[in-house]
């Protein structure tokens, strides 16, 4: 898993390398300090499930450089069936 840190592709997909290590940094302080984990990682290793978080899309920094959850997108309600 820390070879994903080596990939563009983790890199690119925050936004760079400073807010790589800024959105890892910030979400091990917040695991460290009681939150719960958004991915189902069967590892206590908190570096693992910051890194699956954010190849998960769950994780992200908003434009003032906080750390954000991203919502669960629900499904569009079906049609209703016509009787």
């Amino acid at each position: 898993m820390f070879e994903d840190l080596k990939e563009e592709e983790i890199v690119n997909k925050v936004g760079g390398r400073f807010k790589l290590s800024t959105l890892i940094q910030k979400r091990m302080v917040a695991l460290n300090t009681g939150a719960k984990p958004l991915v189902d990682v069967r590892s206590n290793d908190r570096m693992l499930i910051v890194l699956q978080e954010i190849l998960d899309d769950k994780i992200y920094l908003d434009t003032s450089g906080e750390l954000r959850e991203r919502e669960q997108q629900l499904p569009a309600p079906e049609a209703a069936a016509d009787e």
